[in-house]
């Protein structure tokens, strides 16, 4: 719990960004839910880049599932961004990758948005 969590948001057309940088753990999860809930019930599409988070718990994943959730249930759709080994081990041990979209660059993201290919 010793690195802060930095989080920014870029608002585009169709989508929106998020930037978290940092840890995001119990005691930095509740800023970081309540901008994603908050742009997951726009219901237009919504790219979690996790690139710069050093540490995730499971505070952290449940309130990506639960972005997940909503953003579907609104009509939009998650896309998680994320080339660190460690972390995206994690998606893959919790079987999140197989729920939100994982992609290794941002780029890679955002082209999926475009063509609208996620599943979530």
């Amino acid at each position: 719990m010793g690195d802060a969590l930095t989080i920014e948001v870029r608002h585009e057309q169709d989508y929106a960004i998020v930037t978290a940088a940092g840890e995001i753990d119990v005691s930095t999860v509740t800023r970081m839910r309540e901008c994603l809930f908050e742009l997951a019930a726009s219901g237009r599409p919504l790219v979690a880049d996790l690139d710069q988070v050093s540490f995730i718990d499971s505070t952290g994943l449940a309130a990506l599932v639960g972005t997940a959730k909503r953003a579907t249930a609104c009509g939009g759709s998650l896309y998680a961004v994320c080339g660190g080994p460690k972390i995206r081990q994690l998606f893959r041990l919790t079987g999140l990758d197989s729920r939100i979209p994982l992609f290794s660059t941002l780029d890679e993201a955002l082209e999926a948005v475009a063509a609208g290919r996620a599943t979530s």
